[in-house]
């Protein structure tokens, strides 16, 4: 019998906690003003470094008191954000960036150019995007107090798009936090966005204050992506830390938080029908989940068993089993996902074939599969990974693959995910996990698009004309240069295989019908531009 999250949670869904309980839990949290928003996020906030870490949350935490450089519009386009004036040689070399006048960091220091170079240098000796651009990088010298460049090697066409980025972004910060060892966590945090962190009431572990910086400059124009007017309209953001669910939809009903990232899916109805909530979907292309084959043991070292699996798995039915309303999910054929600037159609016609478990049966046959146990890491802790397994496992054994699933938490199937060695000695044949389907439009944001072996992401394909596609869209320098090649991408990628797709799906927030202004972001929550009424 499969057993979903879902349909533990709608025994209890008629029984929401009363909101005396959400309430007893905020009681000793920071006092309640006017111009307070309090806001429980997917996470507990671990770390405050958003160098040190990738983690969603902490980019959360990093936008609401940093700035950047760049930002990207919601047209995916990169648009100017501290930067004022932009110059590029005409050899494509040189790079000149002029700060606006007036930037200042929330201890009243002003942002300079010697500030934006040591944080640009620190974030891409972590960041995969800004390692890659480093590369071609010769020199960031600095001109003036206002002004730097970024000398190439030779020409890159992802320059701006890198500093811009809205997944793990450069945040700006004095080189005096910047000069950290990036393998060490900064230990001071004054930055240089529209909020500034309150380490002082701050209860780590409980909740998190922000207030708004009175020193902070925005942008002239319309908000748009990460880009425009930054404007800090409330004066104090607190993120309360309610891990379980249901007191946290019932604190949002009772008024005693106004913003809750991550309501379950299984309760939507319920909010959707208080007059009191709004719920939005904010990240509109959403997640986009990917079954990862090992290429190193069989069979999926064999094109034909890798091929199998996309007869044998069907988006639709994992979706289903997650998320229940089909409103909120989709299937997609796309390797740079759908809804994004580089989806395409290209080699998809096993997709337009369907789920087919005999000729999945007959592909794993050609590859010559003996019988051997096929080990599927089975994270019981989260929603679609979980049901996804327990679906791949039953679809396995009617096409006659002897697949075996191995339970644990997240963090178990983190940990095993790295072992190299073959299944029966600790190492594993599949994994299910997802993505920002924003980062799968990028070849070097979303690391299952790396195909270099052993040097790669988990389950390591390789394939060097994969690689060569990637190394050759970084350099195009138009959109549509690099669309032509992403189609090139996924003509290849759907012949030899480096994981297959598990379905597209979003989710949506919720905050009470007196907040206003939420920007519909990909990988960001922002506070700048909220609004209580």
């Amino acid at each position: 019998m499969l057993i979903s999250r879902r349909k533990l949670l709608r025994t209890g869904a008629a029984s929401i906690l009363a909101p005396s309980i959400a309430r007893s839990a905020l009681a000793d949290q920071v006092s309640r003003g006017p111009k307070t928003l309090r806001a429980v996020m997917q996470s507990d906030l671990r770390s405050f470094d958003p160098v040190w870490t990738t983690a969603y949350i902490t980019g959360c935490h990093a936008a609401l008191i940093y700035d950047t450089l760049f930002g990207i519009d919601e047209q995916m386009r990169p648009q100017p954000q501290m930067v004022g004036r932009t110059s590029i040689s005409e050899d494509r070399l040189t790079y000149t960036f002029e700060l606006r006048e007036g930037l200042t960091f929330s201890d009243g220091a002003p942002v300079t150019s010697t500030d934006c170079i040591a944080s640009m240098r620190r974030w891409a000796t972590r960041d995969t995007a800004g390692q890659l651009l480093f590369k071609y990088v010769s020199d960031t010298p600095r001109k003036d107090d206002r002004t730097f460049q970024i000398v190439l090697r030779e020409r890159y066409g992802l320059v701006l798009e890198t500093l811009g980025k809205t997944s793990n972004s450069l945040w700006i910060m004095r080189a005096k936090e910047a000069e950290t060892d990036p393998n060490q966590q900064i230990t001071e945090f004054v930055g240089s966005g529209p909020f500034v962190f309150n380490l002082g009431a701050t209860k780590v572990g409980s909740s998190y204050v922000y207030d708004k910086s009175e020193r902070y400059r925005a942008r002239d124009g319309v908000p748009s992506g990460t880009t425009g007017g930054k404007v800090a309209r409330l004066d104090r953001v607190v993120w309360e830390n309610l891990s379980d669910e249901q007191t946290a939809v019932a604190a949002l009903q009772a008024g005693e938080v106004d913003f809750y990232e991550t309501p379950p899916i299984e309760l939507l109805p319920q909010l959707e029908s208080d007059r009191n909530v709004h719920v939005e979907v904010l990240n509109k292309t959403g997640n986009l989940g990917f079954v990862r084959l090992n290429w190193l043991h069989p069979p999926f070292n064999n094109q034909k068993a890798r091929e199998a699996m996309l007869y044998l798995v069907n988006q639709i039915d994992i979706m289903k089993a997650t998320f229940g309303d089909p409103k909120y999910y989709r299937s997609c054929a796309s390797i740079m996902g759908c809804g994004t600037n580089m989806e395409s159609a290209e080699n998809t016609d096993w997709f337009k074939h369907g789920q087919d478990l005999k000729k999945a049966a007959e592909l794993f046959k050609e590859a010559g599969y003996d019988g051997r146990p096929v080990v599927i890491l089975q994270a019981t802790t989260l929603a679609m990974p979980n049901m996804a397994a327990q679906l791949i496992a039953q679809w396995l054994r009617q096409a006659g693959v002897n697949a075996e699933l191995a339970p644990s938490d997240w963090g178990g199937v983190v940990a095993r995910r790295a072992v190299m060695s073959p299944p029966d000695q600790g190492g594993w044949n599949i994994f299910i996990t997802w993505n920002p389907t924003s980062t799968f439009a990028s070849p070097i944001l979303f690391p299952g698009h790396l195909a270099n072996g052993k040097k790669g992401f988990f389950g390591w394909p390789d394939n060097e004309a994969h690689e060569a596609f990637r190394m050759a869209w970084t350099k195009a320098e138009t959109l549509e240069d690099r669309q032509g090649i992403a189609r090139q991408m996924q003509r290849n990628a759907w012949n030899f295989i480096p994981h297959v797709l598990a379905g597209q799906w979003v989710a949506p927030v919720a905050w009470r019908s007196n907040v206003r202004g939420f920007i519909p972001i990909p990988d960001l929550i922002a506070f700048w531009n909220v609004d209580k009424v």
